[in-house]
């Protein structure tokens, strides 16, 4: 294939991508007219159209899109490769795109990412939060961060920080007038604050464990969020029982502004891992970071 033909399907996946001719030249610094001209000379060799173009909007064709699925990941193993090459030189550089959800980035990233950034200044990192359930091949992260049991089976997973436990936990004003629950099945005498799950859109239930016996609960109360702080602030505020990590309240368990209940239900599970395709070729830099992050017992 000619250099030119190149140029051409990499000017077609820009725009596929970006969803605009506009976007995909200010991404590859080219005018709007040469990204348009590369795209029709393609179509042209090619005697199929790729895109439709209305005055408002574009879309791709049957074939554009067949033709997108399969040169993506080329291309990707292309960039890959070049940034791996380009890694070899004295100093690691390049950006490293990582999503994970908040109380992650907090307590395990972050600590990480600040030192590791001020080691290695050449390096860049993307942190992009979303509590649902990414899809980081389709969504071109380099890796994500979850809990060990979110882990897609086909991922390389490398943990990163210990165990976890859960929490149910209440303000004194909040148990004034209720009784302590001593085991799950009292929570139907109690409210909560119920979190909606980003990914399937459902109610998450609250989860227990004792002696082998395992009990899920699904709450009544007065809100439903999809932030953990949120959740935090109504069980503060005396509005409700919150079901969150043990980590995140244990100052406020530890000072009297909250209440623990039914801990012993509470068993640990498997600590947060990062997470990458086996596939892809990472760069050196990535290999740094997987290090950093490393869980040393």
């Amino acid at each position: 294939m000619r250099h030119g033909d190149f140029s051409e399907l990499a000017a077609f996946i820009a725009v596929a991508e970006a969803g605009s001719f506009t976007r995909a030249a200010a991404k590859l610094g080219l005018s709007q007219s040469a990204v348009s001209y590369s795209v029709r000379m393609l179509e042209q060799k090619l005697g199929v159209r790729l895109i439709s173009r209305t005055t408002r909007s574009l879309s791709l064709t049957d074939a554009g899109q067949r033709m997108l699925g399969n040169l993506r990941p080329s291309f990707e193993n292309i960039e890959n490769e070049i940034a791996a090459i380009t890694a070899l030189r004295d100093k690691p550089t390049g950006t490293i795109r990582i999503t994970t959800f908040r109380y992650a980035a907090t307590s395990v990233l972050w600590p990480v990412a600040t030192k590791f950034l001020a080691e290695y200044p050449d390096i860049e990192m993307e942190i992009i939060l979303d509590e649902g359930l990414t899809d980081i091949v389709a969504d071109r992260f380099d890796a994500g961060i979850r809990v060990g049991e979110q882990v897609q089976k086909d991922m390389i997973a490398v943990r990163i920080g210990p165990d976890l436990r859960m929490a149910v936990v209440g303000s004194p004003s909040y148990f004034a007038n209720r009784k302590i629950p001593q085991t799950p099945r009292d929570l139907g005498e109690h409210l909560g604050v119920s979190y909606r799950q980003t990914t399937g859109g459902g109610l998450y239930a609250w989860e227990f464990e004792r002696d082998g016996e395992e009990l899920q609960v699904r709450m009544n109360g007065p809100l439903i969020m999809n932030d953990g702080l949120m959740l935090e602030a109504a069980a503060l505020d005396g509005l409700a029982l919150a079901y969150t990590f043990e980590s995140q309240v244990a100052q406020y368990v530890a000072d009297g502004r909250l209440i623990r209940v039914l801990e012993d239900w509470c068993q640990p599970f498997s600590g947060y891992h990062l997470y990458y395709p086996s596939r892809r070729q990472h760069t050196a830099a990535f290999a740094l970071l997987v290090e950093a992050l490393r869980f040393k017992q």
